[in-house]
């Protein structure tokens, strides 16, 4: 491991606040208030893009859903409440997960979330782009001196990094979900650059990997304006914006956490 960065101050701060449940739920619902609005927005923007290719009734429901459940997040006090109401937000959002998948339909075709181990070709490439994901904000936590492994609504368990799970449930739909429904539908991927193990889990193939990895790091050099900062940077650097300002609300610079609202 090399030498850590921040000071010992904030880590402990950081502590204190995951061992409080009241100031856990503080900052996890800003968190979750982040992920559903940009879900929906994932959402929306599909219908205005591709309103004659999509079920656009089926997805404006879903995306209501998903702005009623917003409102309920905000007004939760326990960490049982938002997991609750996060999963069925995101249930919804999958639920129509397939009908942004506008070609490639018969190597990619999306019925239902499988994780561990993904069970088709659309959710190996959304858990290997989770897990790049996850590397990222975790690396951007360390930089900005809090440690990954302490989170807020993600539970401590051994080897597993809470707080970046918790911080990259901003960034799944706008940043990974839908750099995914890109590779798929321009058509960069096709079905045999994936293979099935015997276990019925589905993996990509080496030049596959090395294919997504060129086209994800082309993705994090895209410029957008924060919607926080108010600044023009690339999306690579978005996590450690994040970071940062959790790293500012902990210190006491800010009132409350501003979670990445993208539209």
């Amino acid at each position: 491991m090399g030498e850590e960065r921040g000071n010992v101050l904030l880590r402990r701060t950081q502590y204190r606040y995951a061992d409080d449940n009241i100031k856990s739920v503080y900052i996890a619902r800003n968190i979750l208030t982040g992920k559903l609005h940009n879900s929906r927005w994932v959402l929306e923007r599909t219908v205005r893009d591709h309103a004659m290719r999509v079920d656009a009734q089926r997805i404006k429901k879903a995306a209501g859903f998903i702005a009623e459940t917003t409102a309920l997040v905000r007004q939760s006090e326990t960490s049982g409440e938002l997991f609750g109401l996060e999963g069925e937000a995101a249930t919804r959002y999958f639920s129509v997960f397939n009908e942004m998948i506008l070609n490639n339909k018969e190597d990619f075709f999306f019925k239902r979330r499988s994780r561990r181990p993904p069970l088709d070709n659309v959710n190996a490439l959304l858990s290997f782009v989770y897990t790049l994901l996850a590397n990222d904000v975790s690396a951007a936590l360390s930089s900005v001196g809090l440690d990954p492994f302490v989170g807020f609504l993600h539970t401590d368990r051994p080897g597993r990094r809470s707080l970046a799970l918790d911080l990259m449930e901003e960034f799944r739909a706008p940043l990974a979900d839908r750099f995914v429904l890109k590779l798929i539908n321009m058509r960069q991927l096709t079905g045999n650059d994936f293979t099935q193990k015997e276990s019925g889990a589905t993996i990509l193939r080496d030049d596959a990997r090395k294919t997504l990895l060129t086209a994800w790091q082309n993705r994090k050099r895209e410029m957008i304006e924060h919607p926080f900062l108010r600044e023009k940077i690339e999306w690579g650097l978005v996590p450690y914006s994040q970071a940062l300002l959790l790293a500012r609300f902990l210190r006491g610079d800010l009132n409350e956490y501003p979670p990445f609202l993208w539209k």
